[in-house]
């Protein structure tokens, strides 16, 4: 089973990235630093799989699938009583 507090579907090309920096300024949990014109991932593990990572970077230097994580589910869970989160 997939467990989205220690792995997420987050994956990053560093070879790819041109330092545009949008990835850090447009993530919530700063899974994403700059430093010295390039992106780096500082904490993957932070990743709650939002997609604006992907969705913003303009090399296509990051894949995630989008949901797998998403918070919208986990609440809707706690709020139910549901064991287990389901993204719709």
């Amino acid at each position: 089973m997939f467990n989205s507090y220690t792995t997420t579907t987050l994956q990053y090309d560093p070879s790819l990235c041109i330092g545009c920096g949008v990835c850090a300024d447009v993530c919530p949990h700063a899974a994403f630093e700059m430093k010295e014109r390039l992106a780096y991932l500082i904490a993957a593990q932070a990743c709650m799989e939002c997609g604006a990572c992907q969705l913003n970077c303009p090399v296509d230097a990051i894949r995630v699938e989008s949901g797998v994580g998403c918070a919208a589910a986990l609440m809707r869970a706690a709020l139910t009583g549901k064991k287990e989160p389901v993204c719709t």
